[in-house]
């Protein structure tokens, strides 16, 4: 997917939402382990019932990794099933990948090619040549790590230089050398607020993905009001806060109604583009 086209779905369904399938086995509800893969109908019904609401799925690579081949199958399954059933929605492997360049070379081939994703998180610590095998690819996205919102992101993103550049605004302007703002998005906390100004002062255009709307406190507005671009520019994503929105039986009736408060709240926002 290129960027009018996402740009397009944006507008087009008003939303800029991005739900996270962060699936963990002990906080699905209880009568879907009966299911021969439970992962995978969890998973379905999120989708069926969130689909309106948003423009992209985030499924994170560690929650199924942890269950072996079994996990790995579920996201499989996951995929295809979204390609088959709403493939208008944009596709985003959390899997911080990023390694020498050989290494990153068969990462790419396995996300862009064998299941075919568009876009991919990338940590960009060991820096150019383990990055851009993953920008070769046509209409496929890199979204580079830049300013995230774990506490730990003080011990070296926002470490100063001695001419007052900090990590992370460093991450910004070398890593606009490697792609562009049609390849190339950055990873952005919910929770740092303010410093989405300082963010758009080195990436005044490209898209922003940004986690921790929700459970973890993020504001919606606060994220709108330095971050937005004329076209967006963001994808907010939620995760915890739509797929757990209840683990009884109307778990998937639950999220989708978090999920269209979200696109409530982000219609009013994009009136302002």
């Amino acid at each position: 997917m290129n960027r009018q086209q996402l740009v397009n779905q944006i507008f087009s369904k008003k939303s800029f939402l991005c739900v996270g399938l962060d699936i963990d086995l002990e906080k699905v509800p209880k009568h879907l382990l009966k299911h021969d893969d439970a992962i995978f109908e969890f998973n379905k019904a999120i989708i069926d019932a969130t689909a309106p609401y948003c423009v992209a799925y985030k499924p994170n690579l560690a929650f199924y990794e942890c269950y072996g081949l079994k996990g790995m199958i579920a996201f499989e399954k996951t995929i295809q099933y979204l390609k088959e059933n709403y493939p208008e929605h944009f596709i985003i492997a959390d899997a911080k990948r990023g390694d020498i360049g050989n290494t990153s070379r068969m990462y790419a081939k396995t996300f862009f090619e064998e299941y075919n994703l568009d876009a991919l998180t990338v940590a960009p610590y060991m820096g150019e040549d383990s990055v851009k095998p993953f920008l070769e690819y046509k209409d496929k996205w890199v979204i580079l790590l830049a300013l995230t919102s774990n506490k730990g992101s003080q011990d070296f993103q926002l470490f100063t230089s001695k001419d007052g550049q900090k990590l992370f605004e460093r991450v910004l302007e070398k890593s606009q050398q490697w792609g562009n703002e049609n390849n190339l998005m950055y990873v952005v906390g919910a929770t740092q607020g303010s410093m989405f100004s300082d963010i758009r002062k080195h990436a005044p255009n490209h898209f922003l993905l940004v986690p921790g709307v929700g459970a973890q406190g993020g504001s919606l507005q606060e994220v709108c009001k330095y971050g937005m671009t004329s076209d967006c520019g963001l994808l907010v994503n939620s995760s915890r806060g739509i797929i757990y929105a209840s683990q009884q039986e109307d778990f998937a009736e639950k999220a989708a109604e978090n999920a269209k408060g979200l696109q409530q709240q982000m219609a009013k926002e994009l009136e302002r583009c």
